[in-house]
This record gives C-alpha cells, sequence and structure tokens, in this order.
C-alpha cells in the first residue's frame, strides 16, 4: 500500500520527432515486437509514438525494449487478446520523440472525463436489472498554469493550439514514475485576473488514447 503526492511533478510536450518509420510486422505477444523499416534508429530506452491498425495501441506512446537488428520490443505493451488486436492487422508506422520542453509554472490540474458509459438491460422473467460495459467518454487534462509568454513551453503548447496537431506529452512524477500519452493542446491565450491571485492561462490536454506508464 502506497499514498503517494504529486509534489515535485513535471509535465512536459513533445518538441521533436524524428521521420516515420513503416511498421511492417506486429506481434501478439506478451509485449509486442514490432519489425520497423532498415535504418530506423530507433535503440532500446526511445520513446515512440504508434500509428496501428489496432485502435487500443494507435497514437500511444511506449518505451522502445530490446532491439535486434529490425525488430523492436515494446515495454509493458500486451497484445495476447486477438479479439482486440487481430492478427496481422496491427502494423503501420512509428515515429521517435527526439526531444521534450517543460511545460513549467503549473499552478493547478484536473482530470476530465474518461467515465465508464453501459447499456441497461432486464429480462422479462429477471427481477434485476443487468448493465454491461460499452465506451468511455473522452478524457481530459486541465493545467492552470502562470501568465508568462516567454517561456519556451507556453511559447511550444501555443504553437500546438494553433496547428492543432496532437503532441507527445510527458508527466514525470516525484518518485521517477513516468506516464506518456498523446493529446491535442488547447492555450486560452487571455489570462485570468483576479486581484491578489497570480495572472494564469488554461492549458487543456485532450487525450488520443489511454496514458501508458512506467515505473521509472
Amino acid at each position: 500500500m502506497a499514498v503517494a503526492l504529486p509534489n515535485g511533478s513535471t509535465l512536459a510536450i513533445a518538441s521533436g520527432y524524428g521521420a516515420s518509420k513503416t511498421m511492417s510486422v506486429l506481434t501478439n505477444a506478451a509485449e509486442a515486437v514490432a519489425t520497423l523499416e532498415a535504418s530506423h534508429g530507433v535503440v532500446e530506452n526511445d520513446i515512440i509514438e504508434i500509428t496501428s491498425g489496432w485502435s487500443r495501441l494507435n497514437n500511444k506512446l511506449v518505451r522502445s525494449d530490446s532491439v535486434a537488428t529490425n525488430d523492436v520490443t515494446l515495454e509493458d505493451i500486451d497484445t495476447q487478446l486477438t479479439s482486440i488486436y487481430p492478427t496481422g492487422s496491427g502494423t503501420g508506422s512509428i515515429r521517435e520523440i527526439s526531444g521534450w520542453t517543460q511545460l513549467s509554472q503549473i499552478l493547478n490540474s484536473s482530470t476530465s472525463g474518461g467515465e465508464q458509459q453501459f447499456f441497461q438491460y432486464q429480462l422479462l422473467e429477471a427481477d434485476a436489472q443487468v448493465r454491461v460495459p460499452t465506451f468511455k467518454n473522452p478524457s481530459g487534462f486541465e493545467l492552470e498554469v502562470a501568465d508568462d509568454p516567454t517561456l519556451a513551453g507556453f511559447i511550444l503548447a501555443s504553437t500546438a493550439n494553433d496547428d492543432r496537431l496532437p503532441r507527445g506529452v510527458k508527466v514525470t512524477l516525484a518518485s521517477g514514475a513516468l506516464i506518456y500519452f498523446s493529446a491535442y493542446v488547447s492555450l486560452g491565450k487571455i489570462p485570468k485576473m483576479t486581484v491578489n491571485e497570480a495572472m494564469s492561462v488554461q492549458v487543456t490536454l485532450s487525450l488520443l488514447n489511454e496514458p501508458v506508464r512506467y515505473a521509472s
């Protein structure tokens, strides 16, 4: 059992990507193995963005584990369940993330969405209803950031707001644990101005898939 505080955590937005590389094979395994094109350049511990025919994996950020020539193991990515990951249909491409820029001066944060929805029914002969999980609501991460448009993270968030291209996001917890996800970045450019409070803007991260977490 453990109780953790978020104090000391940092958040960074991807500020550079390598060229897209073809992923011609993706296995069903406890840790999926991707076969990439020759001279792909991926090495162990790289963070890569996945574009895949498997919707549960598409747009996720994962860490490369062992690399054997063109075969790259995707750390902690379990694709054994073929009802979710149909054999042979997970291929696509990858991109390495080559740089991160910290979004500093975060005052507050909150999450929204992700609530499980259900189909609910009752049979004529039954005396109780049954519910079946269907979909989850879209997830978001809302940040209140102290207003300083000269900071690199603020500038990158502004660029992402304008070009509407998804960005990788990395959260580093005080324990050293890591959370990765892809998101659309929105920035409110007019600061909140309340007497005796820090001027701040809102940054909203709209997630494209579930986050991937690593212990360190």
